[in-house]
C-alpha cells in the first residue's frame, strides 16, 4: 500500500490527519505538484484527473478523491469511528461534511487556485473575477458557521469527525490567499484552535 501525498494541497492534508486520528501509518510517495509531476505518464496511469491524494493499493486498486480514500480506512479499521455513529450520527457527518466542502473548503481552493500568482502553473488560465467570487463567498459564510458552532463543541456534534477534518484543512489554508478569522467570531476561533490542538493536525 502507498499513498501519493504533498504537503502543498489540503486535500492531501485530509487524508493524512484523518490516518493520523486512526493511528494508521502508509508510507508516502510525495509528488511535486508545482514541477508538474502530476502531470507525468506514470502518475496519469494511476489518476487520469492529475491529482493528489492517490492510494494505491496491494492487488494493485487504485482509489483517488481524499474522503473516499478515508471511507476506505474508515470501513478496515472502523475505531475511532470518524464518520459518525449509527443512522443519524452517520448523516449528520455526511451532512456537515458536505456543507463544509462545498461552503468553505472548495471557495477557498478556488479562490487560491485563481487568484494567487504562485498557482499560475497549476491553473492556467487564472480567472481573477472568479477568484474575487470565491473569496467573497468564504467571507459571507465565516459568519453563518460561527452561528452554527455557537452550541456545540465540533462541527456534526459532540465528537470529532472527517467534517472537523475538512474545516481544519480549508480553515488553515486561508493563509495562502490571506483571509483571516474575524475577531468578533468567537465560536469559529474557538473551534479552530480547539482542531489545531490535536497531534494530528501536524500531519
Amino acid at each position: 500500500m502507498k499513498l501519493f501525498d504533498t504537503k502543498l494541497a489540503p486535500n492531501a492534508r485530509r487524508v493524512r490527519i484523518f490516518l493520523a486520528e486512526k493511528g494508521i501509518s502508509v508510507p508516502l510517495e510525495p509528488v511535486d505538484l508545482m514541477k508538474l509531476e502530476q502531470r507525468s505518464e506514470d502518475f496519469t496511469s494511476l489518476n487520469p484527473d492529475q491529482k493528489v491524494p492517490v492510494l494505491a493499493l496491494d492487488d494493485g486498486t487504485i482509489l483517488s478523491e481524499s474522503v473516499a480514500i478515508c471511507r476506505y480506512f474508515e470501513e478496515i479499521q472502523p475505531e475511532p469511528a470518524l464518520f459518525g455513529r449509527g443512522a443519524l450520527g452517520r448523516a449528520q457527518v455526511e451532512m456537515w461534511q458536505r456543507r463544509l466542502e462545498l461552503e468553505l473548503f472548495f471557495p477557498i481552493m478556488e479562490t487560491v487556485r485563481n487568484g494567487h500568482p504562485a498557482w499560475a502553473v497549476l491553473e492556467s488560465p487564472q480567472l481573477a473575477d472568479h477568484a474575487a467570487k470565491m473569496r467573497q463567498r468564504v467571507l459571507d459564510v465565516l459568519p453563518r458557521l460561527d452561528r452554527d458552532l455557537a452550541d456545540r463543541e465540533f462541527a456534526a456534534g459532540d465528537a470529532f469527525s472527517i467534517a472537523d477534518i475538512t474545516g481544519l484543512c480549508a480553515l488553515d489554508f486561508m493563509r495562502i490567499p490571506r483571509i483571516r478569522i474575524p475577531d468578533e467570531l468567537v465560536h469559529l476561533k474557538r473551534w479552530h484552535a480547539a482542531l489545531s490542538e490535536r497531534p494530528s493536525a501536524t500531519a
